[in-house]
């Protein structure tokens, strides 16, 4: 397969995952804004290498769900209801979230490092999206689970968020009172978004048993 592909899949998919204002790139921001680039980019570096990881295990996952139509129709039905929940729970029951100026005390770089790894690991949202990501663009001939392929989707990962890191590191000043303005509307953000995946999924399901 073309290498173009799998590392321009992977590249967009990681912008679009990575550019919502959250705890990630919003701490890479102030950390530079605190104590330098430097510390800055040895957070992000910190925080890629748990992405690296992260997405190889979607994609192992994946392979295992792609063997398996039945599970994909099944993952699609529990998705479904999942993404109904979400989006009740986003629009109609969640609070408007409060946007907290945290104070980041000077710490070594070293630190810094396996702070971005930390925040990373306990980021969960990587491993079903990518799932996510991995399964559709195969049902579409545009990705597959051959391990050079999969490498360069995972090398077009790493740099798709390493880049979306550098963009709040170095403009994060300029983006700030957008940033602000997303954050107090990422309920409804997000409930939209789960709305839309639960429209396209329902239509799917009803593609699936009834054939229209």
């Amino acid at each position: 397969m073309n290498f173009i592909l799998p590392l321009f899949f992977g590249f967009i998919s990681a912008v679009v995952g990575i550019i919502p204002p959250g705890l990630i790139n919003m701490t890479a921001a102030k950390v530079n804004l605190k104590e330098g680039k430097r510390n800055a980019y040895w957070f992000v570096l910190g925080a890629v290498t748990i992405i690296f990881f992260q997405v190889y295990l979607a994609i192992f996952f994946a392979r295992v769900i792609n063997a398996r139509p039945d599970i994909i129709i099944l993952l699609r039905e529990i998705g479904f209801v999942l993404f109904t929940l979400l989006t009740i729970y986003f629009l109609a029951v969640a609070k408007k979230p409060k946007i907290k100026k945290t104070k980041i005390k000077k710490k070594s770089q070293k630190k810094r490092f396996f702070l971005g790894m930390l925040l990373s690991a306990l980021n969960f949202f990587p491993i079903p999206y990518y799932v996510f990501v991995s399964v559709t663009l195969s049902s579409y001939q545009l990705f597959s689970f051959l391990t050079s392929s999969v490498l360069v989707f995972v090398s077009g990962v790493v740099l798709g968020s390493a880049l979306v890191f550098y963009f709040y590191i170095s403009f994060f000043q300029k983006i700030e009172s957008k940033a602000d303005y997303l954050l107090k509307n990422m309920n409804k953000i997000i409930g939209s978004i789960t709305g839309l995946i639960s429209v396209v999924t329902l239509f799917n399901i009803v593609k699936y048993y009834w054939g229209f």
